[in-house]
């Protein structure tokens, strides 16, 4: 073992766990809080609706999306990853609000050659503007079993999040000037789909398609959110705890962790793309 892989296993032990900070959530079944919304049969609800799975061959990828939409919560996904060789392959999985001016909250997952790591990116938009990618190399294989990855986004920060390890947070800083996600709702959505023209080592790797089709899969969905429908938001029952929550120092030192040892990049120390100066959030 690596003296990284025994830093974080040391803080997968220590006692403090997001987990345990949340009220009841909402754990419905594939088939009746999602929607496969296209792939013409690539996308499949199974086992009553316990699993989904979701396919790309040369002629299409597929996608989902939830039923209901969310304004502030923690949504927890359990995600299987493409295994193999799934080069030009992409697995975006990621919370988005509807019109020209739509926040998003972003997780994509780039592939790569057999036995090269899996490219975890990961974005902010508020009203329609991005580029605030941040991306990482997992720990683990991400192919050979189930992790969950998470979105804690309340008023006061979003928070990204990989088997209850915070990896990112991008903080309300409305009083700098900086544009929040905080007043339109977003639904959850999820699609495998090529992207070989960019990638995998900036689309110099090309899709195999002898390897189609190319299966991402998705089991224990949880939302503790509060669910917006025609214009107002209904919250779970009693004061969520999450709607309050900041990081501990226990979780900021994780998340410090896994940010020096594996992120690739990050806009915030990206000096050809920014000459004249980082974005304002990059000083906090």
């Amino acid at each position: 073992m690596d003296r990284s892989t025994l830093i974080l296993s040391l803080l997968f032990t220590l006692t403090v766990s997001t987990r345990t900070l949340f009220s009841p959530v909402f754990c419905g079944t594939f088939d009746t809080e999602f929607d496969i919304t296209w792939g013409d049969g690539r996308g499949k609800v199974l086992n009553n609706g316990e699993l989904l799975t979701l396919s790309l061959d040369r002629a299409s990828g597929s996608g989902f999306q939830t039923k209901k939409e969310y304004l502030f919560g923690k949504i927890d996904m359990q995600l299987k990853l493409v295994p193999g060789n799934s080069a030009g392959t992409v697995t975006a999985y990621y919370l988005k609000s509807k019109g020209d001016t739509w926040d998003e909250i972003d997780f994509e997952f780039l592939g790569n050659l057999t036995g090269d790591p899996y490219t975890m990116h990961t974005n902010v938009y508020t009203q329609g503007k991005g580029d605030r990618e941040q991306q990482f190399h997992l720990w683990f294989d991400p192919t050979a079993d189930f992790h969950t990855y998470s979105v804690l986004w309340n008023p006061h920060h979003i928070v990204f999040m990989v088997d209850d390890i915070p990896v990112r947070e991008f903080k309300n800083l409305q009083h700098m000037g900086i544009l929040y996600p905080k007043l339109q709702p977003m639904r959850l959505y999820s699609s495998l789909w090529n992207a070989d023209q960019w990638a995998t080592r900036g689309g110099l790797v090309k899709t195999d398609w002898s390897k189609a089709p190319f299966t991402a899969s998705y089991r224990n969905f949880r939302a503790d959110a509060c669910v917006s429908s025609g214009g107002r938001s209904s919250c779970p029952a009693g004061s969520p705890r999450w709607f309050s929550q900041r990081l501990d120092l226990t979780a900021a030192d994780k998340m410090r962790v896994v940010q020096r040892k594996y992120m690739v990049y990050n806009y915030c120390t990206d000096t050809k793309r920014f000459p004249q100066g980082f974005p304002k959030e990059c000083r906090h």
